[in-house]
């Protein structure tokens, strides 16, 4: 996990850099509406369902096709100025997705690796804690031996020193990334950290906003609903930055959500709403992924798990941080080994002198 988190650090900075359609150059040109960008991605890669269509300025647009039965998840990019495809992506092979999936699941079914890693990393909590009050000093002159490696030492002191010292300096980050990790594993967990940021309130878990379906107002829209909520946007902020994501109904009873984020470096600030892809109406609901003005604190603490556990809640010096935690957390299980061996040699030792 150690390993894997370090690639996915920079994942983003990488694509940009490796992956060229990802970026495209801000036009003073209309932009195609949802609809018709769908319409084109749909012609590209016949016989999926779009499950939704972001816009960034100075990003081509993505619209994503991702489904559970049958599984499968492309994107297509997308020129929004003038509808060229800029390149169909199947995510299955793609080099951060692999990881991703051995990151999240050790390359095994969801249902069967993920109970592994997440068992694995609350192991890996209690080793930090169990660590930490191992590596407090009893006094004085032990603590100016425990800040500090010693490098001009043999490698077996050097080992020892590298594993306590820098062990005790990644502890306090990387306890977060490795309980983040616990919130996205176990409903349990997740469930017990809401109740404790909320002062004893229960999560309400997310769920489906639906539009009406029985209405005698059914409207023909022309242009479509979607392309109709997505101009108002455009409308009401027509300077805005970050990315909106549109998710285009894909049957009669579905809604119509957008995702409004202004900081696409991070997910937790997106502004979620839902509207009847029949009356316009919006549809309010009580889970997380709402109105961001309508969240608690609890909510935003929720919302920002991923934000925390990849480090990007801090900007580029957060993944920075979280890289060479990550990195070092690695490193630990070797040198934890080799300091295991040098004990147990210690001991055939003491037991042949004693002899």
């Amino acid at each position: 996990m150690g390993i894997t988190g370090c690639i996915l650090a920079f994942e983003r900075e990488i694509e940009n850099v490796t992956q060229p359609y990802r970026n495209l150059e801000v036009q003073k040109k209309a932009l195609l509406p949802p609809t018709q960008l769908k319409a084109i991605a749909d012609k590209a890669l016949p016989n999926k369902h779009a499950h939704s269509i972001n816009y960034q300025p100075g990003k081509s647009a993505q619209v994503v096709y991702y489904n559970f039965e049958p599984e499968y998840y492309y994107i297509v990019f997308v020129n929004q100025y003038t509808g060229e495809v800029l390149k169909v992506k199947n995510m299955n092979d793609d080099f951060f997705r692999i990881v991703i999936m051995g990151h999240y699941y050790l390359w095994l079914p969801p249902n069967i690796g993920q109970p592994i890693l997440t068992s694995a990393t609350l192991i890996f909590v209690i080793l930090l804690i169990s660590g930490l009050i191992l590596w407090w000093p009893k006094n004085k002159a032990a603590s100016k031996q425990r800040f500090t490696v010693k490098w001009n030492a043999k490698w077996r002191r050097v080992n020892y020193d590298f594993h306590n010292v820098l062990g005790f300096y990644i502890t306090w980050i990387i306890i977060f990334i490795a309980l983040s990790g616990m919130v996205m594993g176990f409903q349990w967990f997740s469930k017990s950290v809401y109740f404790v940021t909320s002062g004893g309130k229960s999560l309400t878990e997310f769920s489906e906003a639906f539009s009406d379906t029985t209405t005698n107002l059914k409207l023909k829209l022309n242009p479509s609903a979607a392309d109709k909520i997505w101009e108002s946007y455009l409308n009401a902020d027509p300077k805005f930055q970050g990315s909106l994501d549109v998710h285009v109904p894909e049957n009669e009873k579905a809604s119509i959500e957008v995702a409004k984020n202004p900081d696409p470096e991070t997910y937790w600030k997106s502004d979620y709403r839902y509207f009847d892809q029949h009356t316009l109406k919006e549809i309010e609901v009580k889970h997380a992924f709402g109105k961001y003005e309508n969240t608690t604190v609890a909510d935003k603490i929720y919302r920002m798990n991923y934000d925390i556990h990849v480090g990007s809640i801090a900007g580029l010096p957060g993944k920075i941080i979280a890289f060479f935690a990550s990195l070092i957390a690695a490193s630990m299980p070797i040198t934890g080994v080799l300091i295991w061996i040098g004990r147990n040699k210690k001991k055939k030792k003491v037991s042949t002198t004693i002899r």
